[in-house]
């Protein structure tokens, strides 16, 4: 069976209505599914409709942001309680963070002679079908900056401006590493540690992380997200056996037009790996 855990609707940066994306889901051959907006739940009601419609497994899921000794983390949290207020009023919260996160890239690109920005950002949202009810994300300043020419593509605008340790990382208005822990915990699911290459750790580092993330309450680790490297898969792969960490995977798919994060398409887990979804709350 084919399991996608890591994935983006227009009810945050992902260019696809939840609906649509659980057509999608189906039709690459997928079985068990999870969608994953960053800080936000809005979308699951309509995309569990859909991929039960389908016949896919579905397990409710998000994407939370958290920090961590500077560094901007993101949770992966499974199986909760779409309901649990201690869920949704931190997610609330965290909502209000991005919108003066928007805010600030906007000003910050606008001060480095890209006037325009967050109106831009905004227009490419709604172009792209997103929610404008909703704050912009850093895709749409990228897609709004090759729009309007400063850069040649998405990847340039996150290696020059918007990715890690950049002029567009604002990071201060996010939740604690133990308190994202805990309020996934406390809607009864469980926290998975999303793509740990992404944040540029040293390995000492992010065995560091990975012992307070342990000491948190934390389940397990993104082994594989999209097609990444089988090296980097076999090193997370051993370390989620070292830590006792559940593992897990997900395309991270946001739109149709980037094959490296096509549905359904994950470098393999290792086989010494406990996956995920073994976890009862997957079995729902």
């Amino acid at each position: 069976m084919i399991v996608d855990l890591h994935m983006h609707s227009t009810a945050s940066d992902g260019s696809l209505a939840p609906a649509e994306l659980m057509r999608r889901v189906a039709e690459a051959g997928v079985g068990m599914v999870a969608l994953t907006d960053h800080d936000c739940i809005d979308g699951l009601p309509e995309a569990a409709e859909t991929a039960r419609s389908l016949g896919v497994h579905w397990v409710s899921g998000v994407e939370m942001s958290a920090q961590w000794f500077g560094h901007t983390l993101h949770i992966l949290g499974y199986g909760f309680d779409p309901e649990a207020t201690v869920l949704t009023d931190a997610l609330a919260a965290v909502r209000d963070g991005r919108w003066r996160r928007a805010e600030q890239i906007g000003e910050r690109l606008a001060g480095k002679r890209m006037p325009g920005a967050y109106e831009g950002a905004v227009a490419a949202q709604q172009a792209a079908g997103g929610d404008v009810s909703l704050p912009p994300g850093r895709p749409h300043f990228a897609e709004w900056m090759v729009q309007a020419g400063h850069v040649r593509d998405h990847g340039e605008a996150f290696r020059k401006w918007l990715g890690a340790g950049k002029l567009g990382d604002i990071r201060q208005h996010w939740p604690t590493l133990e308190e994202v822990v805990g309020q996934l915990r406390a809607a009864g699911g469980m926290a998975v540690v999303a793509h740990p290459w992404h944040y540029g750790l040293t390995r000492s580092k992010l065995r560091a992380l990975l012992r307070q993330f342990a000491a948190a309450g934390g389940r397990g680790i993104e082994v594989a997200n999209g097609k990444q490297p089988v090296d980097q898969v076999a090193y997370l792969g051993k370390l989620a056996v070292e830590f006792g960490f559940l593992a897990s995977c997900g395309s991270d798919f946001h739109n149709p037009a980037s094959p490296w994060t096509a549905l359904g398409s994950m470098t393999a887990l290792p086989p010494d790996c406990t996956p995920v979804w073994e976890s009862s709350l997957f079995s729902a």
